[in-house]
């Protein structure tokens, strides 16, 4: 059993670990958040974070940076380090190669491609290997990455702006600007957290939106917009703002060839994907959207888009930034469309997200966060 004194420094190097892998945030998508320590006789030697898609590995900064101190130290890493070849080589067995003595993951890497594989190569090479140390709150950092592997499947975070009363629009359909300047700013830096937003074409007549997160981001971000017969503007923001860096894509199921080819000249991807009773499935849309490689996405609206993705339970979490405003009446717009159930057992019951990782809000969060219970 461990002393207490080396549990200690277990848990302080396993937070800083942590704190690092959240410095990637926005820019990993849709790779996982990994902080990586590597430390002998209690001292650091060695450090680093995933900062990008594509780029180096937390294992591979911290191994460069411990050089040879690395021979018999302990390397703590927040999820278990791969053993498959992706945009880069394994870390396996780098960390295998490196001489450390002892590996502490938090927690292991769903992904088929790993799942245990970097941990069982590593204790074939006599590495001492330790799991689950603060692993709720490598479990929350990574959410987005681990239900997306888990479930084949975006993750789902549904947002809404609403009044007190659950409205997101007057019966005229004014809704600008129902929450605050602050809590738009925190929207927009919400969808950084995602490899994309999704909204209907309801939304993107009546708002002309952008979709863009704030700050920009240096991966590429998606804009999704789901349009039955390609009603999109070509002289609409989102047409003329689809650039590499920030693509526009429209989900659709019908639509003139010749409207679609005007789409595409523009540098939009047009995606065909099968309508149920003239709207696009929830289910389909996701699926087309994890084939084109997003492991997450915020929904953003309107009414009847996020209605949708509720009666369909792909939900897995809920951002609601609400306004100290009543609208009452009967017209005004719920936030949530689609059927209506008539009986409390068949709502969707939610608990607050757990303020359990080390997320480091750049404010006080002005929205609140729920997620189904479990």
């Amino acid at each position: 059993m461990a002393s207490s004194g080396s549990q200690r420094l277990d848990e302080r190097l396993m937070r800083r670990a942590l704190a690092l892998a959240a410095r990637g945030l926005g820019e990993t998508n849709p790779n996982p958040l990994v902080g990586c320590v590597v430390a002998r006789g209690g001292r650091v030697v060695g450090e680093g974070f995933h900062a990008r898609a594509g780029g180096p590995h937390a294992e591979v900064v911290a191994l460069r940076r411990a050089g040879a101190r690395a021979k018999d130290a302990t390397l703590y890493v927040t999820l278990e380090p791969c053993a498959h070849h992706g945009r880069t080589p394994p870390c396996a067995p780098l960390v295998r190669e490196s001489g450390v003595a002892r590996v502490v993951a938090a927690i292991r890497d769903p992904d088929p491609r790993v799942s245990g594989r970097g941990l069982r190569l590593l204790r074939a090479a006599g590495v001492r290997v330790t799991t689950g140390l603060f692993a709720g709150e490598a479990e929350a950092l990574n959410a987005r990455f681990l239900a997306a592997t888990r479930r084949g499947r975006p993750f789902v975070l549904l947002k809404a702006a609403l009044t007190l009363d659950g409205r997101i629009a007057t019966a005229g359909g004014e809704s600008k600007w129902i929450t605050s300047r602050e809590q738009r700013r925190q929207a927009r830096w919400l969808r950084r957290l995602h490899d994309g937003v999704v909204v209907g074409i309801g939304t993107a007549l009546a708002d002309d939106p952008l979709l863009l997160p704030q700050p920009r981001t240096r991966r590429p971000f998606v804009r999704v917009v789901l349009d039955t017969r390609l009603r999109l503007p070509l002289a609409s923001r989102l047409v003329r703002s689809s650039s590499p860096a920030s693509p526009v894509l429209v989900l659709t199921a019908a639509g003139s060839v010749a409207r679609r080819g005007a789409l595409e000249a523009r540098g939009v991807r047009v995606i065909r994907c099968p309508a149920t009773r003239g709207r696009l499935d929830p289910r389909r849309v996701l699926a087309a959207l994890r084939r084109e490689g997003l492991a997450s996405v915020m929904v953003e609206g309107g009414a009847e888009v996020l209605g949708s993705f509720l009666a369909a339970r792909l939900v897995d979490e809920v951002a609601l930034f609400r306004a100290p405003l009543l609208l009452g009446g009967r017209r005004s717009l719920s936030a949530f469309g689609g059927p209506e159930p008539k009986t409390l057992a068949r709502a969707l019951r939610l608990e607050p997200v757990p303020d359990e990782a080390p997320f480091p809000w750049p404010w006080r969060p002005l929205f609140e966060r729920w997620r189904p219970k479990r």
